[in-house]
């Protein structure tokens, strides 16, 4: 978590993307949300509290090899693990729906990483 002056307040959350042959990829992705939602993150997370946490906000990293067609799309991440971080599970935004809900081919991901 942090807040940076000037920019936003953010949360690191989970991606992950369903590849084909049952594999899956997971991208570490920040969230930007209200200053609220983070302090409320914050007094939360190391509490049991953290199993119902709800994030909503807007994904603030391009992700290869969407790029910028899912940055600042909207997203809601929820915890599914105690013990990781908050998963983007939904979407409005029809590309970020598509990657979260689509089998996608190996090489159409993981081409785009270094």
């Amino acid at each position: 978590m942090m807040q940076v002056q000037g920019y936003g307040a953010f949360i690191r959350c989970l991606l992950p993307v369903s590849l084909t042959g049952g594999y899956r990829v997971t991208f570490a992705v920040w969230l930007s949300v209200h200053p609220d939602v983070l302090q409320k993150a914050y007094a939360t997370w190391w509490e049991p509290e953290y199993a119902t946490l709800e994030l909503p906000g807007v994904l603030a990293n391009a992700i290869p090899p969407w790029g910028d067609q899912v940055m600042a799309a909207p997203a809601e991440a929820v915890v599914q693990d105690q013990g990781q971080l908050p998963y983007i599970t939904g979407s409005r935004h029809a590309v970020l729906w598509d990657v979260l809900c689509r089998e996608w081919p190996h090489t159409d991901v993981l081409s785009g990483l270094p």
